[in-house]
């Protein structure tokens, strides 16, 4: 369900039926810079929770481990020895005080829709093009939304994270009080998870939320929507590409991704009654385009008005950019619950859609001719014509 950079991967998270074998990922995963830690950042999560303080010292990790054996019939000891051989990590306390969702728009886009995305996505693409084809066959989903996710949370697994995992939840469970609950819920399927394949919880990495792989997926997460698309018995999110891709797609599948329809589209507003109409919270859209219209509201794309739509208002450079959210763009919301990641996601990947089709010289990806004249690519206000520009002279 993130990027180390991104929190609230998807947390409509339940299990499924046992999965099959993991392989683990060793201990040389690759490495992140770690976040600054300061002693004010510290003392955001649990004044108890010391730098290097062994987790089995603590009398809530006890009554945890006590939770496990009666609920799930794991060994005592086992999990004492297990917790024992791990530490408290409160710089990852201090990571969670400053998410990148608390830049403006127009500073969080910078980070993830830029050339070097771009360019990293189109060789994806290039790359695993038959998975990709099959997965939008077999759950609908297109290509350029499942590599953006994956360029978004890991830069196509060059940055996965350098967090043990097991240790990134156990810090967040037992010292981050306000997400304690859901922490914990993760690290009991984690749990579950390495026992069923035979893991050991510490050798898997990831980043300081504790999501793992590719895609970023939370453990829970990784239960419920990851799949062997490979069928080669396992279901790896960390070094098989296939399974990532099948992996992602199912995700969208089963969280309302609609195939065929639009995600997004830039909006111009007028008149006094939209202020009151842009959207708040992570809902579905309600409202349909032809209501909008009558509300001073105007896609600037060809859209049906009897699409459901909900107006997002995003800080941009120069003033507000205006868009139009669709059910599409909800669902990207549900592999992060942003606003901002969502854009960027879509945004990226109309980025890549455009690139992909001029290096091979192909039509434009089915259901997106409108890159052709997007305000995306002819600059108007959020355009990324700049990456264009920088990657053609590099060809």
């Amino acid at each position: 369900m993130k990027s180390p950079y991104l929190l609230g991967i998807a947390f409509l998270l339940s299990a499924c039926a046992p999965p099959a074998a993991v392989r683990p990922v060793p201990e040389t995963a690759l490495e992140i810079p770690a976040p600054e830690t300061t002693p004010e950042a510290l003392a955001v999560g649990s004044a108890t929770l010391n730098p290097g303080q062994p987790l089995i010292q603590r009398a809530d990790v006890q009554a945890f481990i006590r939770e496990m054996a009666t609920r799930h019939g794991f060994k005592v000891a086992q999990l004492q020895t297990t917790f024992s051989r791990a530490q408290a990590q409160p710089g990852i306390i201090a990571a969670m005080s400053k998410p990148a969702e608390a830049k403006p728009w127009y500073a969080y886009r910078e980070i993830f829709v830029n050339p070097k995305r771009i360019q990293g996505g189109v060789q994806f693409w290039r790359t695993h093009a038959a998975a990709l084809a099959r997965a939008e066959q077999v759950y609908g989903v297109p290509p350029q939304i499942v590599i953006a996710i994956i360029g978004v949370e890991t830069q196509y697994g060059g940055n996965m994270g350098k967090y043990r995992v097991f240790e990134a939840l156990s810090t967040l469970a037992f010292g981050y009080p306000r997400r304690a609950a859901f922490f914990r819920k993760e690290l009991e399927n984690y749990l579950l998870l390495t026992r069923a394949e035979g893991i050991d919880p510490l050798s898997l990495r990831g980043s300081y939320a504790g999501a793992m792989g590719l895609g970023q997926f939370m453990p829970s997460s990784f239960l419920s929507y990851a799949v062997d698309f490979d069928g080669d018995g396992h279901r790896d999110l960390w070094r098989n590409p296939t399974d990532a891709i099948g992996s992602v797609a199912n995700y969208f599948k089963k969280n309302g991704w609609r195939s065929g329809q639009p995600v997004a589209t830039p909006a111009a507003v007028s008149g006094t009654r939209y202020p009151a109409l842009v959207s708040q919270r992570l809902n579905p859209p309600k409202s349909s385009v032809a209501q909008l219209r009558s509300q001073g509201v105007t896609p600037r794309e060809s859209v049906s008005d009897a699409q459901a739509a909900m107006l997002l208002e995003f800080a941009g450079q120069t003033g507000p950019e205006y868009w139009l959210g669709f059910d599409n763009f909800y669902a990207i919301t549900r592999y992060n619950r942003s606003q901002l990641y969502a854009l960027a996601v879509y945004q990226l990947s109309q980025a890549i859609g455009a690139q992909y089709a001029r290096y091979e010289n192909a039509p434009l990806p089915v259901g997106e001719a409108q890159y052709k004249n997007s305000p995306l690519l002819v600059g108007e206000g959020v355009g990324v014509r700049a990456a264009f520009q920088s990657l053609a002279h590099a060809d």
